[in-house]
């Protein structure tokens, strides 16, 4: 009996496979892609332009502001003040005061008056130099004036009013000599311009501190 030749089994179906490419060896899928998008450039501000610096013109300083006008009337009057104050205390009490009390009165209110008026012209008057020395020689006038105006008010009030014209008839200057004058040694007596250094020292030195804060 005859038999048919022998035929193989068919082989198993494979489901169709991409064709092999040499940038994809296993036959991956690619991912998918994405549409390109431009991104966008950061957020930059302009660049900051200072304006220009101008000088001041030649020969004229810069604004310092404030008033120093108005500072110095200012400080003028608070002066006449307080050393009107002092000669009235330096009256009231010039019977009871020693020659030590009298010198440490006269050098309190010279640092008293410097200190008004110095704060006072640096609020108002800021950063002027003008401002600050008028200050000073305001400061050591009123420490001037406030002892040599209360010596008549007090002859005045030990003797007569008639006796202070009579010295001041005699010689007008009769205050600024008695301030001048050391009354227990006869010569000069160094309080006095001590007094007048600490006022204006005093005056100008707050003047420029004050002013300097004030913006």
């Amino acid at each position: 009996m005859s038999q048919p030749p022998f035929q193989p089994p068919p082989p198993p179906h494979q489901p169709p496979q991409s064709p092999y490419t040499p940038y994809n060896p296993y036959n991956q899928p690619a991912p998918p892609q994405q549409p390109f998008m431009n991104p966008a450039p950061p957020f930059q501000a302009p660049p900051f332009q200072q304006p220009p610096f101008q000088q001041p013109p030649f020969g004229q300083r810069p604004n310092a502001g404030g008033n120093p006008v108005g500072a110095v009337f200012l400080g003028f009057v608070v002066s006449v003040v307080v050393s009107g104050v002092y000669s009235g205390i330096n009256l009231a009490t010039y019977k009871e005061q020693s020659l030590t009390v009298a010198n440490a009165l006269y050098l309190g209110h010279a640092l008293l008056n410097g200190a008004i008026v110095g704060c006072l012209v640096g609020l108002v008057g800021r950063r002027s130099n003008g401002a600050r020395i008028g200050a000073a020689v305001i400061a050591a006038l009123g420490a001037f004036f406030g002892y040599t105006n209360s010596l008549p008010l007090i002859i005045a009030d030990a003797q007569t009013p008639s006796v202070v014209g009579d010295l001041l008839s005699d010689d007008p200057f009769f205050p600024a000599k008695a301030w001048w004058s050391s009354e227990a040694h006869g010569g000069v007596d160094w309080y006095s311009p001590l007094g007048l250094v600490l006022a204006a020292a005093a005056a100008w030195g707050l003047a420029y501190v004050v002013g300097n804060r004030r913006r």
